[in-house]
């Protein structure tokens, strides 16, 4: 047995829950300022390493210096740790008894001060995490890192385990109800983390075995470290995308030795190419998660691989020193812990044979071992074990032990607080910290020590197999609280046992458990189960009552009246169930009274006031006089020609001519349509004459096209037989010129027989060389032949065809060729076996070999609606929906042509009137550039002065936005003007609405504006996507907002009032006869006019191997048999087959074999021309009967088969892809794939591949050492030539001598070749350029180069342009951007480098698309967005996908992921809400108003058909409107007031707004304005006064968050301080007083949306559904009473969250409702306007605010922002412009609003705005 020390001073390597609670207050105070001379040498070489890194060029004495400089501290910390530890155990066993020893060096610091790791995490991205993660995506969770995230969340209380469960269940709820697929892994090594605190030991061990027994959840427990094999082996099969991770550690005193773990974990994972997602800082909202998340990449890899070895060691040396005992003792204790669990449990099992719950189970366990346990030690101590003690007397035994009999006690209080775990109703057990107490030291280490027995309890249980235990309530074995509770009753009650009624139930159970505990330590002698205490020592002392910090006010929170007829509309109904306050309460007579806010003048000085379309930059002002007039007309003819160049390179030149109005139009249809009178036949005889010359001329043309065909045939035949591909395009060309049908089958005829001829001559020659692609040459002629020119077919013709078709051995098409039907009966063996026969079946064939060339479905009937094109029968569709003007959702792959119906559209408008408007709502303004360039080249329309056909508006810039009949824009723009009350008459112009890429309903940024427009406009719309999975439920929700209008329009109609009659009669008479219609069709089209192959790019000696991916390689049989195959999972014809193959080859006893082989196939069987629709048919049986195989447990087959199709290929990740870039474009130019789109998310990364590219061609030439001595030569020869001319010239040539003229011109002749040699030496060799030279004249690209001012301006763009390299990102220039797509259109550029720019509807096809990097964006939607870019409709039958660095697993994951289905995100915000009320109140035609706002609240998508969730929008609603009546926004009639106007201006950054105004209304600006003037006349601020402000602002509205392991880096930086400082502290003051509104009025929401919850499944735990509700008892005793009483309301939290003491009171702190709210009234989807200046993380650590905006208005540099500040140049733009855009938005409404002029505020603002525009705009040049 251990000695005594050892026993009781188990706080050597155990901790008590009060030790632990005040080491979690005490967590990260410890200063790091000894570690800043360490650091910034360590930034310093890492930004040495860096920069070297990207040029490749790393010393190795750079790395031993860095690699130095990393590991100094690191292994003396260590080292000191260690030496402790085995000072510890040597004092121990010198029988000393110490907690620790003193650290010579002062360092006791575990943790990896990695500059480069922190670097890294500090560069982590916020972004979504499950954007790749639909259905089918998997990452890992490590296990520890969850309970480190939550073990130390805010709201929790020390030790209740249940309430711990609860958190962890609801994060894993959230990723599943998110759509996340995850496994969980607790490595073995990771135990001894939490080897000191015992509470989270034994936590650790019962949530490991609860996610086994009680959930579905992958867990993950073999693995004995992340070094080991089978975790490596583990990585590289299921390649988890991320591992989530915690950056942080539990502090145990100074020490922080789990940080270190989790640091050296991030980097192994980092270095084996595992991405990784931090869990500290995560949110949530209604579809998303968002987190940290870092990417792997090659130099990090490279950089940890250098040094696995000390990274490795430092592991093992981490993990030897936790698992290290503090002395012999301890461990000595821990295994006699764990003998004596095992052997009591044996009789425990066989006193309880029949089993037993697991709470009863580990509560005797625990409970007798520890008995046993202080019974020895007492007896080896010498201490008596019975001690008489009276009342008053002292306790005689050591002050520090307890006695056996009070032990006995405390045991018996456990055993009934788990009676009391078994049968009290968890709605009972809520607990009121007010009420805490304080166990006595003594008391503490012995509860402790029976954690300890419980933990060995649960690691024993966990391998029995033969006894039975229900783990079902493994969550509840303990509850800290109400322990002490029970201690409590015993110590203040001063009650006997005999009048204690513990009711019949719980006294029974506790009579069980502790007979239990009796007969297992019989060995000792104790007490029976009553009395429960026997002793009087006093166990736990009450710590006094503490005050609530809320005011019970909070929970008394009256609403104000407001009268409003859009509140009493819309939520009227809710009214009655909320409580009001009476109009002589202080509240309401304290209310704001300003003037009545007018959209149009300031409410005193009538001042027109400005809105967001007003202060958008606009190029079509006034002039100021005539010179100013002259040079805005010559912009805008400039502009209007580039418009026209830029559509023509778009669709080329269709420009239509449309008709000023009806009348003019039905006069053109009168004059073509044919007069039926006597008069026509009298023209008869004139018309035979006309037919008879038209007649002539075609036969005249016809002969003539003959005898070009003859002259050029011979060289065409001579050309297929050289090179049948050049050959054919020979044919092509000549046929593009041809419009004689009968000269075109001749040359078809006479290429086919070349094309044979060829074939044969292969087929003859020296082991009958096979070439298919002549073979598959000679089937497209005939397949031309047989389907263009049938009618012209002669029978020798046909006889020809069948002679090949027999020929090829295609024996059952010959007989379909003459028109016979295959004779039954038929003689096999007389069709003998051709010497040319391709050897395979004809379907077969053409599968295979002519898989792009089958022919698409056309029509050939033309639509006189439509004169360039021949539309498909859908396109047809979408053109009646328009002439009937319906509303349409239309779904169809990218480059089917969707989009024709949108001009259309504007067709068809255009022609009906001249004040008809539609509107071309683009998701970005690339595509807005895009379509205006294709308006203006299709539409030309002679307008009245002052109209326009096509406008543009934008955040940035509008164009004739409201006087065109066409408007483009971004839907935040429209909805500017939908919402603007005094722009009403406008919107009511609208007919149409276009919405392309509506998909983006569902996006990340911006979406519940989409949804807004949709439920808001009355008029038809049409929304185009190419990616949406559930089109039928957004058609179904459109058609009830469209319901909703129809009723709106008949309530209007059927209104009484006079006016509203007179205006309808003046709007039917400027209507006529347009017909309303309110229907919603949804039109699907699934088939892409190009086929798409993928391929993998493998590294191989020096060049690429590409290898085919096939589909189905990306599916698994469990993805098969849960999901089936995804929507638009297809395969190409020559997949197909491929696929057949395979599973004939996998079951040889396939029983459809024969059914489904190609020649057999109903749809493919004995048919000469195979179409496209026929394969996909096949392709749609071969899927069908993969999930037959499933479903019928043929798994194991199907498991071959894809595996099978998966080609043999290691992953690149160890290659420096980067540097092998330009190898791989030229291995594209070699296979004919050019041009191609890269795909890059990282715009710096998107300029550098481009760069590296143009220096790889710049090398190339330098090597290939041109002759530039030929080139001087020739140079000086001109030189000479170019003097003699100049002699010559200065006379006339008149008066020049005949032989002198003749000089003259041998001189310029001269002059021209030498100027032709000179040019050819100097350009560039085909080699050395991607530029394709013939597509562009000189002429075109000087006038780009010219436009754009790229050669002054971005000669970084310029000079890859010129030699076909261009780069693609929205930092760039618009012009710019538009000269790269342009060029790439018109062929001249060959390779174009991108980000997701060129995603969302750009018109940029290529051959190819190549994913050149792996990221967080790429995603299932972004592939199939980027991918249908490949293929050029017309040019490309075939479209080529890559995947160039991108991981195996994550190819796999894009390919057979589906597309996402829309989903609603929470609709409503405060600042909407203000801007519908302003736009109800302010608008002129107020019912249309009124309708429009009340659409906009009734028809959430997140509601449809939700009525609870509808009702707690019309809470929120209520509520938000109390907020703006008390902030005095609104008054009690609901009119705007005050600063309403600047509030809605800003409403896309709300809370930041409503402080904003708080700051204003305090005076606190002006406090700080009239500090510092330096000079009073001027008014000039000093700079002091500018910096603050621009602090206060960017703590508003820079709020760029990192994560909390930036503030270690705090002051390493060269040029920026990155950390923002917080507010000032009066405006930090004034924050706290606006929160504190928030938190009283939306408090009180929470509070009544309690009424929506489900209370059944509110007492059950989110992912196990286990229930704790319990049986309510009938009886309940004085005893319970006490216990279960609680004085504080629980009504609105969760069950689960009041174990930790959380009331309704703390709803009224908005950081908390998240996680204590009710579970089915999820507050993370809500949006309180709460403003978090101090954002913590669930553990209340702070998230630092990055200071990107105040360091670029102290050195102006965004190459500083990116090296300090984490951001890459194009991010730091977009955000140092946004930042600039909303000062001058302020400042421009303060001038507006304020009277005085001169005021200090607005001068301040209005000299900030000047000063930072300045700045921005030399960034911008």
């Amino acid at each position: 047995m251990a000695s005594g020390s050892s026993y009781l001073g188990t706080d050597t390597d155990i901790e008590s829950d009060s030790s632990y609670d005040e080491k979690k207050s005490d967590e990260g105070n410890s200063s790091d300022d000894q570690d800043l001379s360490y650091n910034s040498q360590a930034m310093q070489f890492l930004r040495e390493y860096e920069e070297r890194e990207e040029n490749g060029s790393v010393s190795d004495d750079l790395m031993s210096n860095l690699d130095v400089t990393k590991f100094l501290q690191e292994e003396a910390a260590v080292e000191t740790v260690d030496d402790r530890s085995k000072g510890i155990q040597a004092s121990s066993k010198a029988g000393v008894t110490s907690a620790s020893t003193s650290n010579p060096a002062g360092k006791e610091k575990g943790i990896i001060r990695s500059i480069f790791l922190l670097n890294h995490m500090s560069r982590s991205e916020y972004a979504s995490l499950l954007n790749d993660f639909v259905e089918s995506e998997l990452f890992v969770i490590d296990g520890d890192s969850l309970i480190m995230e939550y073990l130390e969340e805010k709201t929790l209380h020390t030790g209740q385990m249940l309430h711990f469960f609860y958190l962890v269940e609801c994060y894993l709820v959230d990723l599943i109800n998110r759509g996340a697929t995850f496994v969980i892994v607790f490595f073995q090594d990771a135990e001894h983390l939490w080897s000191k605190c015992i509470t989270v030991l034994s936590f650790r061990s019962a949530l490991i075995l609860h996610l086994q027994r009680n959930t579905d959840i992958p867990i993950y427990t073999e693995f004995p470290n992340f070094l080991c094999s089978t975790w490596q082996s583990f990585l590289k099969t299921s390649y988890p995308y991320f591992i989530m991770v915690s950056d942080q550690g539990l502090q145990m005193g100074k020490e922080c030795l789990s940080k270190t773990y989790f640091h050296i974990f991030i980097s192994h994972l980092l270095g084996k190419g595992v991405n990784v997602a931090l869990l500290s800082g995560q949110t949530f909202d209604a579809l998303r998660v968002y987190g940290y998340y870092i990417q792997s990449n090659y130099h990090i890899r490279r950089f940890i691989k250098q040094h696995k070895e000390k990274f490795d060691a430092h592991y093992r040396s981490l993990i030897e020193c936790l698992s290290r005992p503090s002395s012999m003792a301890s461990k000595c204790i821990h295994l006699d812990i764990e003998n004596k669990v095992y052997k009591t449990s044996c009789q425990l099992q066989k006193l309880w044979p029949e089993g037993s719950c697991i709470q009863k189970t580990v509560c005797i366990l625990s409970c007798s071992v520890i008995l046993q346990l202080h019974k020895s030690y007492l007896k080896e101590e010498g201490t008596p074990s019975k001690t008489i003690k009276n009342k008053g007397e002292e306790n005689s035994t050591q002050e520090n032990t307890l006695s056996f009999e009070e032990a006995v006690d405390l045991c018996k209080l456990y055993c009934l607080h788990t009676a009391l775990l078994l049968h009290l109703p968890l709605s009972k057990r809520a607990r009121n910290l007010s009420e805490n107490g304080k166990w006595e030291d003594d008391v503490s280490k012995l509860l402790e020590m029976r954690r300890n027995c419980e933990y060995f309890a649960l690691k024993h249980l966990t391998t029995l197999s033969n006894w039975k235990i229900d783990f079902t309530h493994l969550p509840d074995l303990s509850d800290s609280l109400l322990l002490q509770k029970v201690g409590l009753y015993w110590e203040t009650q001063k009650c006997k046992d005999t009048d204690v009624q513990l009711g019949e139930e719980i006294e029974k159970e506790y009579t069980r458990i502790w007979t239990a505990v009796s007969k297992l330590v019989d060995e000792c002698e104790i007490s029976e189960a009553f009395p429960v205490r026997n002793t009087s020592k006093v166990f736990i002392s009450s710590e006094g009552s503490k005050k609530d910090e809320h005011r019970e006010a909070f929970l008394n929170v009256g609403l104000i009246h407001v009268k409003s007829s859009l509140l009493e509309e819309y939520a009227g109904d809710a009214l009655d169930s909320l409580p009001f306050l009476t109009n002589d309460d202080p509240l309401v007579l304290s209310l704001t009274k300003s003037k009545e806010f007018d959209e149009l003048f300031h409410w005193n000085s009538m001042k027109p006031l400005s809105d967001e379309y007003d202060r958008t930059a606009c190029d079509n002002e006034k002039p100021s006089g005539p010179k100013e007039a002259r040079r805005m007309l010559r912009n805008k003819q400039k502009y209007n020609a580039f418009l026209r160049f830029y559509g023509q390179s778009l669709e080329g030149n269709i420009s239509k001519q449309i008709p000023t109005n009806r009348k003019e139009d039905a006069l053109i249809k009168s004059k073509s349509a044919p007069n039926k009178t006597k008069a026509s036949t009298q023209k008869k005889k004139a018309e035979i004459i006309v037919e008879t010359n038209i007649k002539k001329k075609l036969i005249e043309k016809e002969k003539k096209e003959m005898e070009t065909l003859e002259r050029i045939s011979g060289n065409i035949e001579m050309e297929i037989r050289e090179n049948i591909n050049e050959g054919i395009q020979k044919l092509q060309e000549f046929l593009k010129t041809c419009s004689c049908d009968s000269v075109k089958l001749s040359a078809e005829v006479m290429a086919l027989d070349t094309c044979f001829s060829v074939w044969v001559s292969l087929c003859s020659g020296p082991g009958k060389e096979r070439c298919f692609n002549v073979a598959s040459t000679i089937m497209r002629r005939i397949h031309i032949i047989l389907d263009k020119y049938e009618e012209l077919i002669q029978k020798s013709h046909r006889e020809k065809i069948a002679g090949y078709l027999k020929d090829m051995g295609f024996h059952n098409l010959d007989m379909s060729v003459l028109g016979h039907n295959k004779k039954q009966g038929i003689n096999t063996k007389t069709v003998t076996c051709s010497n040319y026969a391709v050897g395979i079946g004809a379907a077969r064939f053409q599968l295979q070999y002519m898989s792009h060339y089958l022919k698409r479905e056309e029509r050939k009937d033309p639509d006189p609606r439509i004169h360039h094109f021949i539309p498909d029968t859908w396109q047809r569709e979408l053109m009646d929906i328009v002439d009937n003007n319906e509303s349409a959702i239309i779904v169809a792959p990218t480059s089917s042509g969707k989009t024709y119906a949108s001009y259309y559209c504007m067709e068809k408008v255009l022609r009906e009137s001249d004040d008809g408007v539609v509107v071309y709502v683009a998701p970005t303004k690339a595509l807005v550039h895009q379509v205006v360039a294709t308006v203006h080249n299709r539409f030309v329309k002679e307008l009245p002065a002052g109209i326009t056909v096509c406008g543009v508006f934008t955040r940035d810039y509008r164009y004739d936005a409201l006087n065109c009949q066409v408007l483009v824009t971004v839907p935040q723009c429209l909805e500017i003007l939908v919402l603007s009350p005094h722009w009403q008459n406008w919107v009511k112009r609208i007919k149409y609405v276009v919405f392309d890429e509506v998909h983006c309903l569902g996006g990340e940024i911006g979406a519940q504006v989409w949804e807004h427009l949709l439920v808001m406009i009355r008029c038809p719309f049409l929304a185009l996507s190419a990616t949406i999975s559930n089109p039928e439920y957004l058609t179904e929700w459109l058609q009830k907002v469209k319901n909703y209008w129809l009723q709106a329009e008949e309530l209007q109609n059927s209104e009484p009032s006079e006016s509203k009659s007179s205006h309808r009669i003046k709007h039917k008479q400027k209507r006529g006869s347009d017909k309303k219609s309110f229907k919603v069709r949804l039109v699907k089209y699934g088939e892409r006019y190009n086929d798409l192959e993928k391929y993998v790019c493998i590294p191989e000696d020096g060049s690429f191997e590409f290898f085919h991916y096939h589909p189905c390689a990306a599916l698994t049989v469990n993805h098969i048999e849960k999901y089936g195959f995804p929507s638009d999972f297809s395969f190409s014809p020559q997949e197909c087959i491929k696929l057949y193959d395979t599973m004939v080859g996998t079951w040889k006893n396939w029983s459809r074999a024969k059914e489904l082989d190609p020649e057999q196939f109903s749809s493919l069987k004995d048919k000469i021309i195979i179409t496209k629709a026929d394969a996909r048919k096949y392709e749609e049986s071969l899927k069908k009967e993969l999930v037959n195989w499933v479903r019928c447990g043929h798994k194991e087959e199907v498991g071959k088969v894809l595996k099978s199709l998966q080609p043999e290929i290691e992953d690149v990740a160890e290659h420096d892809m980067k540097k092998l870039f330009p190898c791989f474009v030229e291995e594209l130019r070699k296979i004919d794939a050019l041009p191609a789109l890269f795909f890059i998310f990282n715009i710096q990364e998107v300029e550098s591949y481009a760069d590296r590219l143009y220096l790889h061609l710049k090398k190339k030439k330098e090597e290939m050492k041109p002759d530039t001595e030929a080139q001087l030569s020739l140079q000086i020869k001109l030189e000479k030539v170019e003097k003699k001319l100049k002699r010559l010239t200065n006379v006339t040539e008149d008066k020049l001598s005949a032989s002198k003229a003749e000089i003259l011109h041998t001189l310029l002749d001269k002059k021209n070749i030498l100027e032709m040699q000179v040019e050819k030496l100097s350009k560039d060799p085909p080699e050395c350029t991607f530029a394709n030279q013939k597509a562009v004249d000189e002429k075109t690209l000087n006038y780009m180069l010219k436009r754009t001012q790229l050669l002054t301006r971005n000669i970084r763009l310029a000079l890859p342009l010129l030699k076909g390299i261009g780069y693609h990102h929205e930092s760039m220039n618009p012009k710019q951007r538009q000269a790269v797509e342009t060029l790439l259109r018109m062929g001249f550029l060959q390779v174009v480098t991108a980000t997701g720019s060129l995603a969302l509807g750009i018109n940029m096809p290529c051959k190819s698309v190549v994913f050149v990097e792996d990221s967080v964006y790429l995603d299932s939607l972004n592939l199939r967005q980027m991918s249908g870019r490949a293929g050029r409709r017309g040019q490309d039958l075939l479209g080529k996908v890559f995947f160039y660095n991108i991981p195996l697993p994550k190819v796999q994951r894009l390919i057979k992921a589906n597309v996402p289905k829309l989903k609603g995100q929470f609709p409503l915000s405060v600042s909407l809400i203000l801007r519908l009320i302003l736009l109800a109140e302010k608008a002129d035609d107020k019912p249309d108003a009124k309708a429009k706002a009340l659409s906009v609240l009734k028809h959430s998508l997140m509601a449809f058909n939700q009525p609870k969730k509808q009702e707690m929008l019309k809470l929120f609603f209520l509520f938000s409107v109390q907020f703006l009546v008390r902030e005095g926004y609104i008054n009690q009639e609901g009119k705007p007031q005050g600063f309403s106007g600047l509030a809605t201006h800003l409403h896309y950054r709300e809370p930041s707004n409503f402080v904003l105004i708080r700051f204003l209304e305090k005076g606190l600006f002006h406090k700080l304005c009239e500090r510092s003037l330096t000079n009073k006349g001027g008014k000039q601020f000093s700079e002091t006064v500018m910096e603050t402000l621009v602090l206060v602002l960017a703590n508003l509205f820079g709020r760029l968050r990192l994560p909390h392991s930036a503030v270690e880096l705090k002051g390493q930086f060269r040029h920026s301080k990155v950390i923002l400082d917080e507010l000032p502290p009066d405006f930090a003051a004034a924050a706290e007083e606006y929160n504190d509104v928030v938190d009283k009025i939306f408090g009180s929401f929470l509070l009544s949306t309690s009424k929506f919850a489900d209370m059944e499944q509110e007492y059950q735990l989110p992912l196990s559904n286990i229930s704790f509700a319990g049986a309510e008892s009938d009886h309940e005793t004085s005893f319970l009473s006490v216990l279960t009483n609680c004085q504080n309301k629980t009504t609105a939290v969760s069950p689960f969250a009041t174990l930790s003491g959380n009331t309704n009171n703390d709803l009224f702190c908005a950081s908390k409702a998240d996680t204590i709210g009710l579970q089915t009234v999820d507050a993370k989807i809500l949006k309180i306007p709460a403003f978090d200046h101090e954002t913590e993380d669930i553990q209340g650590r702070k998230m630092p605010l990055n200071a990107y905006a105040l360091d670029f208005y102290k050195h102006g540099s965004l190459k500083a922002l990116s090296s300090d500040n984490f951001l890459n140049q194009g991010d730091a733009f977009y955000l140092i412009k946004d930042f600039r855009l909303v000062i001058s938005s302020i400042s421009t409404s303060l001038m507006e609003l304020c009277e005085d002029e001169n005021d200090n505020v607005v001068l301040a603002f209005k000299q900030l705005d000047e000063s930072y525009k300045e700045k921005y705009e030399k960034i911008q040049n």
